[in-house]
This record gives structure tokens, C-alpha cells and sequence, in this order.
């Protein structure tokens, strides 16, 4: 279930920010199909993308290896649509904690998006993240993109 967002986060009470793992970032590049359309949705609702280092380089080095330098052209093209941020805050011990579920590498992207004070995470990633799908962690809620669709643009038509 999808919680409004929570107050002086996103610029409207209705509106979330939703921060966007690499492997969301890399299949908007590669396919002109569903995910690259429902970041269009999403923006186009109100909401605000976010992203931080971490996940762009991830997405760079995967789409480089896997599409070539072309692909980052397309890249860069989303992420001006996308906030891309620093982190807002200090990661607290028990923020640190709630992410210890996941791989070690894969803790930074859900505590990005803690710090970056994110309602939302929307991840393909269902091998690492998938436990966690429909659970909120320090105010964070993990969806697949099937889920956040149904969850945000769905229920909007």
C-alpha cells in the first residue's frame, strides 16, 4: 500500500519520491517499452525520480558493457528528468540496520534512499529485493515496477 508522502518531502501532499534503482534506470534506456513510459507517468503525475551516484554509475558500467557508449547518450537524456542527489543526512545506526536484510552490496541503494528521504524504491532487482517487496524500511517502501505501477498509475486512470 502506497503511504502519501511524508510532510516537507515532495513539493505536494500527494505526490512521492521515488527513488530509482540502476536496474530501472538501464532497462528505461535499453527498451522504449513499459519502464521507459511509466517514469514518464510517474513525472508526469508530480512526482519526483531520484537517484544518486551509486545507482548512475552502476547503470553506466552495466549499459556500457551491455549496450555500449551509445547507450549512455540515452542515459543522460532521463537522469535531466531525475533529481539527482547527495546525501541529505547522516545514516544512523538504526537506519544502517534495517538494511542489513540485504548483500552487502546492495545495502547502499536502500539506504540512499533513506537518506535521500524517499517514500518509495522501485527496483527489478527480485533476487536481492524481492523479500522485501510491500515493506517499508525507515519510511521507505520497496516496490517492483509492477507493483508501484498498479500501486500509483493504475488507480490514477
Amino acid at each position: 500500500m502506497v503511504v502519501g508522502a511524508k510532510t516537507g518531502k515532495s513539493p505536494k501532499p500527494d505526490t512521492l519520491r521515488i527513488f530509482l534503482d540502476a536496474n530501472v534506470l538501464f532497462s528505461a534506456v535499453r527498451a522504449l517499452g513499459a519502464m521507459r513510459q511509466m517514469l514518464t507517468a510517474l513525472k508526469n503525475q508530480g512526482h519526483v525520480l531520484v537517484a544518486e551516484a551509486y545507482v548512475c554509475t552502476e547503470a553506466r558500467r552495466n549499459l556500457v558493457a551491455k549496450a555500449g557508449e551509445t547507450a549512455l547518450q540515452d542515459l543522460e537524456v532521463i537522469l535531466a528528468t531525475v533529481e539527482l542527489g547527495g546525501l541529505r543526512q547522516a545514516i544512523t545506526a538504526s537506519q544502517a540496520q534495517a538494511a542489513n536484510w540485504l548483500p552487502e552490496k546492495d545495502r547502499p541503494v536502500l539506504l540512499a534512499a533513506i537518506a535521500l528521504r524517499c517514500d518509495a524504491l522501485v527496483t527489478g532487482d527480485k533476487t536481492h529485493f524481492g523479500a522485501g517487496y510491500g515493506q517499508s524500511f525507515v519510511g521507505v517502501t520497496l516496490y517492483s515496477p509492477a507493483q508501484l505501477a498498479l500501486a500509483l498509475l493504475v488507480k490514477a486512470n
